[in-house]
């Protein structure tokens, strides 16, 4: 398999641990031939992070509050230090609190709503913009979202809409940084059984519904995702910029509800 990304620099935020997808996506760009370093949201994960980066080679390794715009000027101004230029970003980071995936939307609270959109949506706009200096023609700015910002997903309420605002700012950010040479694409995951997804209630059964439902009648992993990251960030796809690709077996392409036997669907 040729090297993808052989002499490009990526700087991945959102690794949280090995079963983290963003740790699936900095494993395989290492695997493709970049050097990959890493940036994580607080120092209780920094016992987690340092052996994961040990695996890869990652020598600039530093937490990073994305919701603190001080914070982010210092790590870039670190990374414009100790890295150099960049090629690659890669946003994994979203959150909201664990009250507000459940019940009701409607339900939502003021609070709950307004970290969820900092958190999940804004990063994405701040590390952007910190980045751009550092970035050479030709990079790519890679984001992670989910089907339920396009249609309702029960219990992803909050998220839901934040993620629907993601790849919005994903298209905003697509038309901005494109004359500099730089394409932000976003990546929508059918269901992964990583330990955020575990704090949306009903996940395993929205899982196993996807599994059967989807065309190919399978699920997706952490690895599948990040092999489509490592494409996008690729010279390969050189000219794509501000879409969604969809890794999910199919899912999306199917209307809801749809028995997973297609004889067995009926329209009146």
């Amino acid at each position: 398999m040729p090297a993808l990304l052989e002499g490009k620099t990526a700087l991945v935020f959102g690794v949280a641990n090995d079963r983290s997808i963003a740790w699936s996506i900095a494993r395989q760009m290492h695997a493709h031939g970049a050097k990959v370093e890493l940036s994580y949201a607080s120092e209780p994960l920094r016992r987690r992070i340092e052996p994961l980066a040990a695996q890869i080679g990652s020598r600039f390794v530093m937490e990073c509050d994305l919701t603190d715009d001080a914070a982010i000027a210092n790590l870039f101004a670190d990374a414009e230090r100790e890295i150099g230029t960049i090629d690659i970003l890669v946003h994994a980071v979203a959150y909201a609190d664990r009250a507000e995936l459940q019940g009701r939307f409607s339900d939502t609270s003021r609070a709950g709503f307004a970290l969820a959109m900092d958190v999940s949506v804004y990063s994405l706009v701040a590390i952007a913009r910190a980045a751009l200096p550092l970035m050479n023609p030709g990079a790519s700015i890679v984001t992670l979202t989910y089907y339920g910002g396009q249609k309702v997903a029960p219990n992803y309420n909050v998220m839901g809409v934040a993620k629907a605002a993601l790849e919005s700012a994903t298209r905003y950010l697509a038309a901005d940084l494109g004359p500099q040479g730089v394409r932000v694409n976003a990546i929508s995951a059918g269901p992964i059984r990583t330990l955020s997804a575990q704090a949306v209630t009903g996940f395993r059964t929205a899982a196993a519904k996807a599994e059967s439902v989807s065309p190919l009648r399978r699920s997706v992993d952490a690895d599948d995702v990040a092999n489509a990251a490592v494409w996008l960030s690729s010279d390969m796809a050189r000219n794509v910029t501000g879409d969604v690709l969809f890794v999910d077996a199919g899912y999306n392409i199917m209307a809801g509800g749809m028995d997973a036997d297609p004889g067995a669907a009926t329209q009146t």
